[in-house]
Protein backbone atom coordinates (compact mmCIF):
# COMPACT_ATOMS: atom_id res chain seq x y z
CA UNK A 1 0.00 0.00 0.00
CA UNK A 2 1.20 3.19 -1.20
CA UNK A 3 -0.42 5.59 1.08
CA UNK A 4 -2.19 5.25 4.65
CA UNK A 5 -6.10 3.68 4.84
CA UNK A 6 -8.17 6.38 4.01
CA UNK A 7 -12.13 6.60 3.83
CA UNK A 8 -13.63 7.93 0.82
CA UNK A 9 -17.37 8.22 0.37
CA UNK A 10 -17.98 6.01 -2.86
CA UNK A 11 -20.38 3.26 -3.88
CA UNK A 12 -18.16 0.38 -5.80
CA UNK A 13 -19.21 -2.02 -7.88
CA UNK A 14 -19.34 -5.30 -6.62
CA UNK A 15 -18.31 -6.71 -10.07
CA UNK A 16 -15.15 -4.47 -10.25
CA UNK A 17 -12.15 -6.03 -12.11
CA UNK A 18 -9.56 -7.60 -9.82
CA UNK A 19 -7.11 -4.89 -11.57
CA UNK A 20 -8.98 -1.85 -11.07
CA UNK A 21 -9.67 -3.28 -7.50
CA UNK A 22 -5.80 -4.01 -6.29
CA UNK A 23 -5.04 -0.29 -7.51
CA UNK A 24 -7.54 1.05 -5.59
CA UNK A 25 -6.50 -0.74 -2.43
CA UNK A 26 -2.96 0.15 -3.03
CA UNK A 27 -4.46 3.53 -2.92
CA UNK A 28 -5.46 2.96 0.23
CA UNK A 29 -9.19 3.58 -0.48
CA UNK A 30 -10.93 1.08 2.72
CA UNK A 31 -14.11 0.95 0.83
CA UNK A 32 -11.76 -0.86 -1.58
CA UNK A 33 -10.34 -3.01 0.45
CA UNK A 34 -13.36 -4.07 2.26
CA UNK A 35 -14.62 -4.95 -1.32
CA UNK A 36 -11.81 -7.25 -1.70
CA UNK A 37 -11.68 -9.13 1.75
CA UNK A 38 -15.25 -9.79 1.45
CA UNK A 39 -14.95 -10.96 -1.92
CA UNK A 40 -12.06 -13.45 -1.10
CA UNK A 41 -12.38 -14.17 2.64
CA UNK A 42 -14.41 -17.19 2.39
CA UNK A 43 -11.93 -19.05 -0.08
CA UNK A 44 -9.05 -17.61 1.95
CA UNK A 45 -10.27 -19.13 5.41
CA UNK A 46 -11.42 -22.55 4.14
CA UNK A 47 -7.37 -22.73 2.24
CA UNK A 48 -6.18 -21.83 5.82
CA UNK A 49 -7.99 -24.38 7.61
CA UNK A 50 -7.49 -26.87 5.34
CA UNK A 51 -3.84 -26.78 5.97
CA UNK A 52 -4.73 -26.08 10.02
CA UNK A 53 -7.55 -27.62 10.41
CA UNK A 54 -8.46 -24.92 13.03
CA UNK A 55 -10.70 -22.11 13.12
CA UNK A 56 -9.27 -19.53 15.35
CA UNK A 57 -5.47 -20.52 13.84
CA UNK A 58 -7.32 -20.48 10.04
CA UNK A 59 -8.17 -16.82 11.15
CA UNK A 60 -5.20 -15.81 12.64
CA UNK A 61 -3.45 -16.88 9.21
CA UNK A 62 -6.05 -15.51 7.06
CA UNK A 63 -5.39 -11.63 8.63
CA UNK A 64 -1.97 -12.10 8.79
CA UNK A 65 -1.92 -13.39 4.47
CA UNK A 66 -3.81 -10.04 4.03
CA UNK A 67 -1.75 -7.66 5.66
CA UNK A 68 1.16 -9.15 3.57
CA UNK A 69 -0.76 -8.73 0.45
CA UNK A 70 -1.78 -5.38 0.95
CA UNK A 71 1.30 -3.96 2.06
CA UNK A 72 2.94 -5.79 -1.55
CA UNK A 73 -0.46 -4.97 -3.42
CA UNK A 74 2.02 -3.26 -5.84
CA UNK A 75 3.53 -6.49 -6.94
CA UNK A 76 0.25 -7.79 -8.48
CA UNK A 77 0.54 -8.32 -12.01
CA UNK A 78 -3.02 -6.81 -13.39
CA UNK A 79 -2.75 -10.16 -15.88
CA UNK A 80 -2.57 -12.35 -12.78
CA UNK A 81 -5.74 -13.60 -11.26
CA UNK A 82 -6.04 -12.05 -7.88
CA UNK A 83 -7.70 -14.96 -6.16
CA UNK A 84 -4.87 -17.28 -7.06
CA UNK A 85 -2.74 -14.31 -6.01
CA UNK A 86 -3.91 -13.88 -2.69
CA UNK A 87 -4.69 -17.84 -1.98
CA UNK A 88 -0.62 -18.39 -2.86
CA UNK A 89 0.06 -15.58 0.01
CA UNK A 90 -2.86 -17.77 2.29
CA UNK A 91 -1.04 -20.69 1.63
CA UNK A 92 2.48 -19.72 2.34
CA UNK A 93 1.28 -18.17 5.80
CA UNK A 94 -0.53 -20.67 7.14
CA UNK A 95 2.21 -23.18 6.72
CA UNK A 96 5.15 -20.78 8.43
CA UNK A 97 2.17 -20.68 11.21
CA UNK A 98 1.65 -24.87 11.12
CA UNK A 99 5.80 -24.86 11.11
CA UNK A 100 5.48 -22.30 13.72
CA UNK A 101 3.19 -24.62 16.17
CA UNK A 102 4.60 -28.33 14.52
CA UNK A 103 7.98 -28.20 16.98
CA UNK A 104 8.93 -31.80 16.54
CA UNK A 105 6.65 -32.35 13.39
CA UNK A 106 7.92 -32.25 9.72
CA UNK A 107 7.08 -29.60 7.42
CA UNK A 108 4.02 -30.69 4.46
CA UNK A 109 5.46 -31.67 1.77
CA UNK A 110 2.99 -29.82 -0.82
CA UNK A 111 5.92 -30.45 -3.72
CA UNK A 112 6.49 -33.96 -5.50
CA UNK A 113 4.71 -36.72 -6.89
CA UNK A 114 3.10 -39.30 -4.38
CA UNK A 115 3.14 -43.07 -5.57
CA UNK A 116 -0.27 -44.72 -7.02
CA UNK A 117 -3.29 -42.87 -7.68
CA UNK A 118 -7.15 -43.85 -7.78
CA UNK A 119 -9.59 -43.85 -10.87
CA UNK A 120 -13.42 -43.29 -9.29
CA UNK A 121 -16.98 -42.52 -11.10
CA UNK A 122 -18.84 -39.41 -10.92
CA UNK A 123 -19.81 -38.41 -7.57
CA UNK A 124 -22.02 -35.76 -8.71
CA UNK A 125 -26.25 -36.62 -7.69
CA UNK A 126 -28.84 -35.04 -8.96
CA UNK A 127 -31.22 -35.69 -6.67
CA UNK A 128 -33.15 -33.15 -5.32
CA UNK A 129 -33.71 -33.84 -1.67
CA UNK A 130 -36.98 -34.02 0.24
CA UNK A 131 -37.57 -31.85 3.38
CA UNK A 132 -36.22 -34.60 5.47
CA UNK A 133 -33.04 -34.85 3.76
CA UNK A 134 -32.58 -31.11 3.95
CA UNK A 135 -33.31 -30.89 7.46
CA UNK A 136 -30.36 -33.88 7.86
CA UNK A 137 -27.54 -31.44 6.10
CA UNK A 138 -26.45 -29.48 8.67
CA UNK A 139 -25.47 -32.92 9.92
CA UNK A 140 -24.08 -34.03 6.99
CA UNK A 141 -21.56 -31.01 6.65
CA UNK A 142 -20.35 -31.51 10.17
CA UNK A 143 -20.09 -34.99 9.10
CA UNK A 144 -17.85 -34.14 6.01
CA UNK A 145 -16.10 -31.70 7.57
CA UNK A 146 -14.47 -33.89 10.10
CA UNK A 147 -13.80 -36.34 7.51
CA UNK A 148 -11.78 -33.91 5.50
CA UNK A 149 -9.88 -33.01 8.49
CA UNK A 150 -9.24 -36.39 8.79
CA UNK A 151 -7.48 -36.61 5.23
CA UNK A 152 -3.76 -37.12 5.33
CA UNK A 153 -2.27 -33.46 4.76
CA UNK A 154 -0.95 -33.44 1.40
CA UNK A 155 -4.24 -34.65 0.08
CA UNK A 156 -6.49 -32.45 2.23
CA UNK A 157 -5.62 -29.39 1.04
CA UNK A 158 -5.87 -30.29 -2.79
CA UNK A 159 -9.82 -31.31 -2.14
CA UNK A 160 -10.51 -28.31 -0.14
CA UNK A 161 -9.20 -26.16 -3.44
CA UNK A 162 -10.59 -28.28 -5.98
CA UNK A 163 -14.13 -29.78 -4.43
CA UNK A 164 -14.87 -27.23 -2.07
CA UNK A 165 -13.50 -23.88 -3.82
CA UNK A 166 -13.96 -25.69 -7.06
CA UNK A 167 -10.46 -23.98 -8.80
CA UNK A 168 -9.21 -25.62 -11.14
CA UNK A 169 -6.53 -28.27 -11.33
CA UNK A 170 -3.93 -25.23 -13.22
CA UNK A 171 -5.37 -22.92 -10.71
CA UNK A 172 -4.49 -25.62 -7.88
CA UNK A 173 -0.87 -26.19 -9.37
CA UNK A 174 0.00 -22.70 -9.34
CA UNK A 175 -0.85 -22.45 -6.03
CA UNK A 176 0.30 -25.17 -4.09
CA UNK A 177 3.63 -25.09 -6.41
CA UNK A 178 2.84 -28.80 -8.01
CA UNK A 179 2.81 -30.56 -11.08
CA UNK A 180 -0.63 -30.30 -12.49
CA UNK A 181 -0.81 -34.07 -12.76
CA UNK A 182 -0.01 -34.52 -8.74
CA UNK A 183 -3.25 -32.16 -8.22
CA UNK A 184 -5.28 -35.15 -10.03
CA UNK A 185 -3.41 -37.58 -8.39
CA UNK A 186 -4.14 -36.43 -5.00
CA UNK A 187 -7.50 -35.52 -5.31
CA UNK A 188 -8.75 -38.48 -7.04
CA UNK A 189 -7.02 -40.29 -3.82
CA UNK A 190 -8.61 -37.87 -1.49
CA UNK A 191 -12.02 -38.66 -3.36
CA UNK A 192 -11.77 -42.35 -2.97
CA UNK A 193 -10.76 -41.64 0.65
CA UNK A 194 -13.55 -39.89 1.77
CA UNK A 195 -16.14 -42.47 -0.53
CA UNK A 196 -14.42 -45.19 2.05
CA UNK A 197 -15.99 -43.38 4.65
CA UNK A 198 -19.18 -41.41 3.83
CA UNK A 199 -22.42 -42.37 2.10
CA UNK A 200 -22.98 -41.13 -1.08
CA UNK A 201 -26.45 -39.49 0.17
CA UNK A 202 -24.12 -37.30 2.20
CA UNK A 203 -22.83 -35.32 -0.67
CA UNK A 204 -25.40 -33.16 -1.18
CA UNK A 205 -23.99 -31.44 2.14
CA UNK A 206 -20.59 -30.97 0.22
CA UNK A 207 -21.11 -27.57 -1.32
CA UNK A 208 -21.50 -26.33 2.37
CA UNK A 209 -18.40 -27.75 4.08
CA UNK A 210 -16.91 -25.42 6.29
CA UNK A 211 -19.94 -22.63 5.99
CA UNK A 212 -18.37 -18.82 6.02
CA UNK A 213 -20.56 -17.46 8.41
CA UNK A 214 -20.92 -13.38 7.90
CA UNK A 215 -20.25 -12.92 11.53
CA UNK A 216 -16.59 -14.27 10.77
CA UNK A 217 -16.29 -12.62 7.51
CA UNK A 218 -17.02 -9.29 9.22
CA UNK A 219 -14.52 -10.46 12.59
CA UNK A 220 -11.65 -10.85 9.86
CA UNK A 221 -12.66 -7.79 7.63
CA UNK A 222 -12.69 -5.55 10.58
CA UNK A 223 -9.48 -6.88 12.47
CA UNK A 224 -7.74 -6.54 9.36
CA UNK A 225 -8.96 -2.53 8.78
CA UNK A 226 -7.98 -1.75 12.32
CA UNK A 227 -4.14 -3.52 11.99
CA UNK A 228 -3.70 -1.17 8.93
CA UNK A 229 -4.62 2.04 10.37
CA UNK A 230 -2.18 1.51 12.69
CA UNK A 231 0.72 1.15 10.48
CA UNK A 232 2.62 4.11 9.22
CA UNK A 233 2.76 4.89 5.79
CA UNK A 234 4.71 2.78 3.62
Amino acid sequence: MTTALHAVPSTLDPRMPDSELARRVGEGEEAALRLLMRRHNQTLFRTARAILREDSEAEDAVQEAYIKAIRGIASFRSDAKLSTWLVRITVNEALAKLRRNRRTAAVIPLAGDLPGGESMTDMTDDHTPTPEEHALRGEARRVIESRIDALPDVFRTVFVLRAVEEMSVEETAAVLDIPEATVRTRFFRARGLLRESISRELDMGLADAFHFAGERCERITEAVLARLRLLPPA
